[in-house]
């Protein structure tokens, strides 16, 4: 009688489940159609009182479960379903949970500006952590300290390379990168390096800490003049600073001014204040869904999805994501 094996050993694949929340199908669609995966229906309902439920069609048992929902239009429900979903997919016995969140909610709450604030963003990284998530993804956070606020693995993509992709097929080759504060002179300096015979201008402004959101253009720092400019931004809300920024720099003689952000909020009166400007062109990605309401012909939108696909599958293979942007993936 031969001996009982002291354990049992099995090989077993590994299995990628790609899955969204209804904030932006479109997008996730476009992801999974770049990975060459079919999206795994969530099956997400709304009960009369406005409560949201989801029920898998398959089982997730053992796999690495994706699920992408950006943090736009009715942010906080979008936010609530995220984290409905990764809780599902763990008491469900996924091994591992990554939330893609294309835009981050809550970015721009990373820190006390005055006495009796809260830290929204450090909130809204221990719900992820609370509801089961392993790691999270995500598009240009407003400030780069939020991944520390996740005790886990944050994937912070840039969307730099898409833009300098765009701006070299379609700007002057000696434009001026222009920082649209002091915390973006990296990223402006990041887009200069890979365009040649760029310069560099740094806007000086000031913030109001009793009126969030409102932003004063001062001066600019480096010559504009005769020079296409282009705006490097993170994201566009209501749009009053960067059409201020745009004037400030038309009088000081630039020739012509583009804006570049990655989040297109575009948030009333933002659509507006874009079209009747003196910004040339408004380029930004569909991290975030645009509406045909907020199109315009001064807009421009550049697809995310092969950027979050290739992260995706790097994570799921356990290869290096910063090597999608050559270790350039800080700044």
């Amino acid at each position: 009688m031969s001996p009982r094996p002291s354990a049992i050993e099995a090989v077993t694949n590994k299995r990628l489940v790609l899955m969204a929340g209804r904030a932006h199908p479109e997008l996730a669609a476009d992801i999974a159609s770049q990975l060459g995966v079919e999206l795994s229906d969530p099956n997400i309902t709304d009960f009369a009182s406005g409560e949201i439920r989801c029920r898998f069609d398959e089982s997730v048992r053992g796999s690495d479960v994706f699920i992408v929902q950006t943090h736009a239009g009715q942010v906080n429900d979008a936010i609530m379903e995220q984290l409905i979903l990764i809780d599902a997919a763990k008491r469900a016995s996924a091994k591992r949970i990554t939330a893609v969140c294309p835009y981050f909610g809550y970015g721009r709450q990373d820190r006390k500006s005055t006495g009796r604030e809260p830290i929204s963003a450090k909130l809204l990284a221990d719900l992820f952590a609370a509801a089961g998530a392993d790691r999270i993804m995500s598009v240009d956070l407003h400030t780069g300290q939020i991944q520390g606020f996740f005790d886990g693995p944050w994937d912070h993509l840039l969307a730099w390379p898409l833009f300098v992709g765009y701006l070299n097929e379609n700007a002057p080759s000696d434009v001026v990168m222009v920082a649209a504060d002091a915390g973006r002179v990296k990223l402006a300096e990041l887009y200069s390096a890979h365009l040649p015979d760029s310069d560099l201008a740094i806007v000086h402004k000031r913030r109001d800490k009793e009126e969030a959101h409102k932003v004063q253009a001062r001066e600019i720092v480096g010559d504009v003049s005769g020079r296409t400019c282009v705006i490097a931004e993170d994201m566009i809300d209501t749009g009053g600073t960067i059409v201020a920024t745009a004037d400030l720099l038309l009088a000081e003689g630039a020739s012509e001014v583009w804006a570049l952000a990655t989040h297109g909020l575009f948030s009333d009166p933002a659509t507006d204040r874009l079209k009747n400007s003196n910004i040339s062109r408004v380029v930004v990605t569909d991290s975030v869904p645009i509406p045909t309401e907020k199109r315009h012909d001064k807009l421009e939108v550049v697809s995310a999805a092969k950027l979050l696909a290739d992260a995706v599958k790097a994570v799921f293979e356990d290869t290096s994501v910063s090597e999608i942007f050559g270790g350039e993936n800080q700044y």
